[in-house]
């Protein structure tokens, strides 16, 4: 079958289109045929080896995918890899349904950016009817459902950041009710005043540097930051005297951790399936890209050219 494949780390020059064996299963496991496999920003540090789970070579990329088991089932399923490819084998316990409702590009679309922005709300975050919550990369995968689902939790204010008009027209389509340039010159300043000059409730916060400092400075006492990435690859330190001095909260996430809590994650899923199969939740597919075009579609994720959630397709 082809997939692309990794025989060494680094960037997208790295990835390589290659006909690999088809994957046997194991105890436990069926083949899915792979119609669509989600990109996520956190892919450009797979497949360099610089995130949180260290990889192994050669190693297939990916870790989210719709398509149809041997039998017909229209499924989908989170990965720990091996989703940019034509097959890959998956543990039956952990295959997803899609109902009909559902699309297979709104499937693989809403898994790993629909549970994490979900969680970061809803479990780390403990969001509040009333409260105001600031989105980063809000036109993107996580950031798009993120303004969705905080409107739908009672968020009384949502404030979404993105680096061009239109991706700010697209926040405000999907309920934002203001939003920030990502690329001010003081960030902190345009995050209070998008908030009418009050301090903020909760950031959901994935891009590391001056945004994460900016954020934090504009959080409320009790307020509460939920970093859930690297985008610039610039970490912080964070001392703990300045916490106790503002009352506020610095809280990680990572969705990995999620698999620790069966329960949670099959009611997330659940009902995030049922918001997008009633149109409730939309689910917003940037572009897809054919198989042989996953180097393309990471230099234009890493370049922050897109906009909501991008796709892999391995039948073209």
């Amino acid at each position: 079958m082809r997939a692309i494949q990794l025989e060494e780390f680094g960037g997208p020059e790295a990835m390589k289109l290659a006909e690999v064996p088809d994957p046997e299963p194991g105890d436990g496991e069926v083949v899915v045929e792979v119609a669509r496999a989600g990109i996520n920003f956190a892919d450009t540090h797979v497949t360099r080896n610089d995130y949180l789970a260290k990889q192994e070579l050669p190693l297939i990329p990916g870790g989210e995918v719709a398509g149809r088991t041997p039998d017909g089932r229209r499924v989908a399923a989170l990965l720990a890899s091996g989703g940019y490819a034509e097959r890959v084998a998956v543990p039956e316990a952990v295959l997803v349904p899609v109902p009909d409702e559902v699309s297979d590009e709104e499937a693989a679309g809403l898994l790993l950016q629909g549970l994490t922005a979900r969680s970061l709300l809803r479990i780390s975050a403990r969001l509040e009817e009333g409260e105001s919550v600031v989105v980063e990369a809000a036109a993107g995968g996580t950031g798009s459902l993120a303004v969705q689902l905080a409107k739908r939790m009672g968020a009384g204010r949502v404030i979404a950041l993105a680096s061009s008009e239109e991706k700010r027209e697209l926040a405000r389509r999907l309920g934002a009710d203001a939003t920030v340039d990502s690329r001010a010159d003081d960030l902190e300043s345009a995050i209070l005043e998008a908030n009418g000059g009050e301090p903020v409730d909760v950031v959901l916060e994935m891009t590391g540097g001056e945004a994460f400092e900016a954020g934090l400075r504009a959080l409320a006492p009790f307020g509460r930051l939920v970093t859930y990435g690297l985008a610039s690859r610039e970490p912080v330190e964070i001392r703990n005297v300045d916490l106790m001095g503002t009352s506020r909260a610095v809280i990680g996430f990572w969705l990995r951790h999620l698999f620790g809590r069966p329960r949670e994650l099959r009611a997330g899923v659940a009902e995030l399936l049922e918001a997008v199969a009633k149109r409730e939740l939309e689910v917003v597919i940037g572009d897809t890209f054919p198989l042989p075009e996953a180097r393309r579609a990471h230099e234009e994720i890493a370049a922050r050219t897109t906009h909501g959630k991008l796709l892999l397709d391995p039948t073209r």
